[in-house]
This record gives structure tokens, C-alpha cells and sequence, in this order.
């Protein structure tokens, strides 16, 4: 036998043995269990009866254990800790999360990829999701965002389709580089979120060595009324690390579960991730100003004019203590906020304001809020919403359900609650947004963030994938990042064009 230690996630079940002992057997109902292995029936050959209240518990319970599986970010982990205030922002936002230093909130954190089903590997090229659940006094606030500061499209009537293309083709049920291909070289202002997926950083090296953003625009309120525009950002203490499409196609194929893994085991040995919060902020008149839509949420705010403003630390000290009940049934929503936190008009964001939420009703019910990894424990529900599946609290026993009424029912308090900002809207329109410049910054992005060597490995990995797609694709997709830098395209362009190499036995 070898002698080698095993992990904390391998050795889980050990440590569980260790610290517990066997309790009675049981049905879901209570009742004690005389027999596991045996089914109830007529005879020692059968058949079965119908009074084996064991076996249709049991399996009248399997038959429903999965619930549907999230449309996007399938494959998760998660892990719950703290985020601690270490600078003053009160005079931009008046939320109790942000009211004094020092001050500490629970939080839970689920990272993702985007595309995969629950079963595929950590180690794809991929966007992550990075979902912050704050515990706050006033409420839930969900920070939903990715590791990327930008996303592929800029209008949330294209996210279904976009989505489509990232699965499997509906014939075939295989990925498909044509839909891949042709629905990004269709929609030019995919072009900066691509580079950034195809450089380095579009394979991170597990969750912990990633940054975190709430990538949209949001609009934040402080106690006088006044507003302004914000952007969130978290910035990994462990540093950035990325794996090269040679390992992770080897921990690909060798532990798929490698970021679950390697989050779980340091969270249990005590090496505690943590993450550095700031902002950016942008006022109604720069707003008016900007070079850009500033509610784009294809484009980034230049940190040269729009500096970080660093806001608090966040630390994850705790493993789930189980995946189903606290990461699988975890829900975020964007449209979870609190007194000093707003929607801004950014388009993407208002369409997950609703979409999410949604989502939630379908797979979890329209009770999710009260699972208790969902539930707001820090401040009471108080409403008149009543019923519905899964109903596991006290339903607000007997307070009124209607709204007026004269028996003592919830109050509004517009003083403490979130009341936005007044804006004059145009008249209403389908504004074509499709136009807008798809190419400065990602311009930028190849001539002044990446290196040469991070320059080649990027055009490298976009013609590696590309080849794959039909040739017309390939020249439309070669256009657009011409247009964006003509370097950057013509080096793809290169490398689609050399003949394909087959090896010999």
C-alpha cells in the first residue's frame, strides 16, 4: 500500500468517519429502517410488494433527485466567507455593506464555466462565472459577474442565440465550430471579448488565480440622493495564473474536476483565498461625455481616466458542507440589491434583471429565496407574498396577505428603501446598436496588454479553432479582426492559410 498523503477532497469521507458515528437508519418520514438490502416480497423469488414503504421511499426519492440543470454555468464550485470593508466609499454609496471599516459580511461565491455541461472539464477554454451572494442587513445583494471585465454582445435579445452557438448543434449534439464562428464574425463587437477569451488568460489556472468583475454599469446612490455610475472589480491576492492549451488538455484528461479540487483542498488546509475589491466610478456629466455608450458592456472604462478606488477585501474560509444543498441549489440574480445599489441602462443587465430570477421559479421553485443558502438571514421578509411550492417557513403565519389593509401588514418606507434616480427617456425604439466601434479596444488590447509572446499564442489559438469553421467564415472572421488591428488579422489569416499537415503511421 502506498504511504502517500491523500487530499483533502479525497479524504473526505475518512475525516467524516473520524468525527462522527453511525446514527439509526431511517425513511425520509422518520420512521426507523429494519432492513437495507432486502426488498419486501411474497416469497423468497418474488414478487414484490407494494407495502415495502423502504424501497418506495427510496426509490420514489431517487427517481427525482436531479433538478434541471442550469442553462449556463452548469459546472460550478463554491465556497463561503466574509467580505471586510478597508476604505470609506459612504460618500458614493449609503449601503450597510459599505457603512463603516471593519465592518464584515457573510458571503457565498460560486465560480463557473460558461458553455460546459455539468460534467465537463475545469480546464476548458472558456469565460468564468463569478457570482458574489452577500448576507447583508438590508438584504441580499447578488454581485453576478464573470472573470472578464467585458462579454460578447451588447444586447440581451442576442444572448439566447449567442448561447446556442456556445452548445451543441441540434442534429448532431456535437460543438460546432460553423456556429461558433459564424454567429461571432456576424456580430463584429463579439471581436474584444474573443481576444480576450482566445489570449492566456482564457484558460485560468483553477478559481483562485482569476480575477472577478461585476462587469456591468451600476448606479450608486449615497445618503444624500446624489448618484453615480460604478463599476466593480476584484482583484485575485494569489496572482494571476493561466494554463497553456498543452496542460489543460493534459488535467483535462487526467482530473476534470481540477478547479473544484484545487479550491476545496487549500479552503480545507487553511489557504484561504482572498480577493481586493474596488470601483470605478464615472458621474452622470462624464457619462454625457464619454467616448463610448458607457453602459457598453463590450467595452471596458480606461483605468488611466477612471482609476480603482479600492472598497474592501472579500476572504473564502469555508467549504460547502454539501455541494447539492449549498453550491447545485445556490441562486444569484442581478436584480437582488439593496438601498444604495441600482440598475444603470446598461441593456444586458436590465434583460438579467429579469432572466435570472426566472430561471430560479423554474428550477428551483418560487420559494427558492427560502432555501436557507438563498435566504436573506440577516434581515426579516416581511411582504405579501404567500404560498406556492415548497413552502417551508412559517408562510408569515398571520399576517395579513393584501395590501392596504388596516391590521398591521408591512409599511412603506421610501426613506430606507431603494428609490432610483429619475432620467428623462427617449422616445421609445428598437435602436440598432450593431454599428457601434466593435474595434478600438480591442485595437488596444493586442498592441498595448499583451506581450509579442502572448501576441503569437493568441493568434496561434484563435487560427487552431478557426480552421476548423467553413472558409467563408474564416474570411469574414479574418476581416473583423483586421479591422481591430491589421497585424492581428493578417497573422491569422497567415496561419489559416498553411496547408493542413496530417501525420503518418
Amino acid at each position: 500500500m502506498s504511504g502517500d498523503k491523500r487530499s483533502p477532497s479525497a479524504d473526505q469521507l475518512v475525516q467524516y468517519a473520524k468525527e462522527s458515528k453511525p446514527s439509526t437508519l431511517t425513511t425520509g418520514h422518520g420512521a426507523p429502517v429494519d432492513n437495507k438490502v432486502d426488498s419486501l416480497t411474497a416469497g423468497p423469488q418474488g414478487p414484490m410488494m407494494l407495502q415495502d414503504i423502504t424501497f418506495l421511499d427510496e426509490m420514489a426519492h431517487f427517481d427525482r433527485e436531479r433538478i434541471p440543470e442550469r442553462v449556463v454555468h452548469a459546472k460550478g464550485a463554491g465556497a463561503f466567507g466574509y467580505f471586510e470593508v478597508t476604505h470609506d466609499i459612504s460618500n458614493y454609496c449609503k449601503a450597510d455593506v459599505f457603512s463603516k471599516i471593519g465592518k464584515k459580511t457573510p458571503i457565498a461565491v460560486r465560480f463557473s464555466t460558461v458553455g460546459g455541461e455539468s460534467g465537463s472539464a475545469d480546464t476548458v477554454r472558456d469565460p468564468r462565472g463569478f457570482a458574489v451572494k452577500f448576507y447583508t442587513d438590508d438584504g441580499i445583494w447578488d454581485l453576478v459577474g464573470n472573470n472578464t471585465p467585458i462579454f460578447f454582445i451588447r444586447d440581451p435579445l442576442m444572448f439566447p442565440s449567442f448561447i446556442h452557438t456556445q452548445k451543441r448543434n441540434p442534429k448532431t449534439h456535437l460543438k460546432d465550430p460553423d456556429m461558433f464562428w459564424d454567429f461571432i464574425s456576424l456580430r463584429p463587437e463579439t471581436t474584444h471579448q474573443v481576444s480576450f477569451l482566445f489570449s492566456d488568460r482564457g484558460i485560468p489556472d483553477g478559481y483562485r488565480h482569476m480575477n472577478g468583475y461585476g462587469s456591468h454599469t451600476f448606479k450608486l446612490v449615497n445618503k444624500d440622493g446624489s448618484a453615480v455610475y460604478c463599476k466593480f472589480h476584484y482583484k485575485t491576492d494569489q496572482k494571476i495564473k493561466c494554463l497553456l492549451p498543452p496542460e489543460a488538455d493534459k488535467v483535462a484528461s487526467s482530473n476534470p474536476d481540477y478547479g473544484i479540487q484545487d479550491l476545496y483542498d487549500n479552503i480545507h488546509n487553511e489557504n484561504y483565498p482572498t480577493w481586493s475589491m474596488s470601483i470605478q466610478i464615472m458621474t452622470y456629466e462624464q457619462a454625457e461625455k464619454f467616448l463610448f455608450n458607457p453602459f457598453d458592456l463590450t467595452k471596458i472604462w480606461p483605468q488611466k481616466d477612471y482609476p480603482l478606488i479600492p472598497v474592501g477585501k472579500l476572504t473564502l474560509n469555508r467549504n460547502p458542507t454539501n455541494y447539492f444543498a449549498e453550491v447545485e441549489q445556490i441562486a444569484f440574480s442581478p436584480s437582488h440589491m439593496v438601498p444604495g445599489i441600482e440598475p444603470s441602462p446598461d441593456k444586458m443587465l436590465q434583460g438579467r434583471l429579469f432572466s435570472y430570477s426566472d430561471t430560479h421559479r423554474h428550477r428551483l421553485g418560487p420559494n427558492h429565496l427560502q432555501i436557507p443558502v438563498n435566504c436573506p438571514f440577516s434581515s426579516r421578509i416581511s411582504n405579501y407574498q404567500r404560498d406556492g411550492f415548497m413552502t417551508v417557513t412559517a408562510n408569515q403565519s398571520g399576517a395579513p396577505n393584501y395590501y392596504p389593509n388596516s391590521f398591521s401588514g408591512p409599511e412603506v418606507k421610501p426613506e430606507v428603501a431603494i428609490s432610483p434616480i429619475k432620467i428623462t427617456v427617449p422616445d421609445v425604439a428598437r435602436y440598432n446598436s450593431a454599428n457601434e466601434d466593435n474595434f478600438t479596444q480591442t485595437g488596444i488590447f493586442y498592441r498595448k496588454v499583451l506581450t509579442p509572446v502572448e501576441r503569437q499564442r493568441l493568434v496561434e489559438n484563435i487560427a487552431g479553432h478557426l480552421k476548423n469553421a467553413a472558409a467563408f467564415i474564416q474570411k469574414r472572421a479574418v476581416g473583423n479582426f483586421k479591422q481591430a488591428d491589421i497585424e492581428y488579422g493578417s497573422k491569422i489569416e497567415e496561419l489559416l492559410a498553411r496547408p493542413k499537415t496530417t501525420s503518418s503511421l
